[in-house]
């Protein structure tokens, strides 16, 4: 195995693995009762949400929240899978999972960038720079999927041997 392959394999775990809490403590917030979470945390969401002035968060459209609910239902449960299969490396049997779990956040990701750059939003006058740094936090979330949806796609450790026979 490749010293990067194995790299990308880290960085992937430690991409997976940092999203459980994310995801619980911060992205649910939107879609759960208040009092489900305690003071710290709804306190760092309108944090976030003063600071970085993130409609999406302030108040979620149905499109939005769509987003969420498969982040919650779909994304949660397979990201403990995902960051032991990359933990331990080796585990082929990810790629197919891996594959369609990068293809949809990745869609899912470029709507809310391109919402965030070019949406008008009446209760918020985003500056072309608040624009660019809420892009700069999605950012990761697409740049990352597209990475793994590459690896998975043609990296030779994940690529079958009748497929490299191929080409």
């Amino acid at each position: 195995m490749s010293t990067f392959t194995r790299l990308l394999e880290w960085i992937f775990c430690l991409y997976f693995f940092s999203h459980i809490p994310i995801t619980l403590c911060i992205d649910l917030q939107v879609l759960l009762p208040a009092w489900l979470y305690p003071e710290c945390l709804t306190d760092l969401l309108k944090w976030y949400i003063v600071t970085f002035k993130d409609p999406l968060m302030l108040d979620p459209p149905p499109w939005f929240l769509s987003f969420v609910y498969c982040e919650a239902f779909l994304q949660l449960p397979f990201f403990p899978v995902a960051s032991y299969a990359f933990f331990k490396g080796g585990c082929k049997w990810i790629r197919v999972p891996a594959i369609m779990y990068s293809v949809h956040v990745a869609t899912t990701v470029l709507a809310i960038i391109v919402h965030v750059l070019f949406a008008d939003f009446p209760l918020s006058s985003l500056t072309h720079n608040e624009r660019l740094t809420l892009v700069s936090i999605y950012a990761p979330y697409l740049l990352i999927p597209l990475l793994l949806l590459n690896t998975m796609l043609y990296n030779r450790k994940y690529v079958s041997e009748e497929k490299q026979k191929k080409k």
